[in-house]
């Protein structure tokens, strides 16, 4: 009942998009009005993964409303489409120079995945909600190989969202745009093996992928991110994995002080307690999994 409430209430995002029939999921418990993309592709992809018939009629909702969702360029903001009218960020109350909802490559990166995980499994390739979202994920590659990260701290983030969205859709280890995101994560791996970054690099000259320490939850992401470019093997993702097992807590979690995941930009930072729980757990299943298969890294979304 829930998610037919969720699936059938018009929110904000109709305003601009008065054609698309409702069809995602929301960030909070209970919340029918603000759907939001991200939250939608991933509940989507995880449905399609578990059990693509039985939840058809809600997959092909999700599919629906998350392709009427799609700004012009090709990407996708998390609440709204073509939400980029930069100009109001200058306006007096507007100094924390988040007021809209442009398309972002974290976002984009998550639609990709699961559109390219559907259409992967039904033998299909030619669709162009896909096409254009794969090549606004590519225009977005920073000069550095990495992608921007709106929602987790920050290009460690975007860029496992990035690579895990291009491996679904058949770009491996020798493409040029995979080869340059890893040589980047390689560069940034800490001395004890982990990752992180903190919200300085958020300002346009401070540095990228950089912390005074690493966090299980960025360390996490970077693991994800090389087993979806097919590096399972390499010394660094096992040095990643080691720095994974070797800061478990008695509890069987982790401990993460940093704030790796964000409000708004240079404004205020969020630390979700899941992040270091679930992410962590995450890469070291994933880690065992491709090395119990015959597969260099992994058929699914994310």
């Amino acid at each position: 009942m829930a998610e037919r409430q969720i699936l059938d209430v018009k929110g904000d995002w109709s305003v601009w998009r008065p054609k698309v029939r409702p069809g995602g999921w929301a960030f909070q418990y209970a919340n029918p009005h603000y759907p939001d993309v991200d939250d939608t592709a991933v509940v989507a992809l995880a449905l399609h993964r578990h059990a693509p018939e039985r939840y058809r009629e809600s997959i092909d909702r999700a599919v629906e409303w998350v392709g009427g969702m799609q700004s012009r360029n090709g990407g996708w903001g998390a609440f709204d489409a073509d939400n980029d009218y930069s100009y109001l960020n200058y306006i007096p109350f507007a100094d924390h120079g988040a007021l809209l909802d442009p398309p972002t490559a974290d976002v984009s990166a998550r639609c990709v995945s699961f559109l390219g995980q559907l259409l992967a499994r039904e033998g299909k390739r030619d669709d162009q909600t896909l096409a254009a979202g794969v090549e606004y994920l590519l225009r977005e590659q920073e000069d550095d190989g990495s992608w921007f990260g709106r929602w987790g701290t920050n290009y460690i983030y975007g860029t496992w969202s990035a690579l895990a969205a291009l491996n679904v859709v058949g770009y491996n280890r020798r493409s040029m745009p995979v080869r340059r995101a890893v040589e980047w994560l390689l560069a940034r791996q800490r001395p004890d093996g982990g990752w992180g970054e903190d919200g300085r690099s958020y300002w346009a000259d401070q540095p990228r992928g950089e912390a005074k320490e690493s966090t299980p939850s960025q360390t996490a992401w970077a693991v994800l991110a090389l087993l979806a470019a097919g590096d399972r093997d390499s010394a660094a993702v096992k040095r990643g994995i080691q720095y994974l097992l070797a800061t478990q807590n008695e509890q069987g979690l982790w401990d993460e002080e940093l704030y790796t995941a964000v409000g708004f930009p240079r404004v205020f930072y969020l630390r979700y307690h899941g992040y270091r729980a679930y992410f962590p757990l995450w890469a070291l299943a994933r880690y065992r999994a491709l090395g119990r298969s015959n597969l260099r890294t992994t058929p699914h979304g994310m």
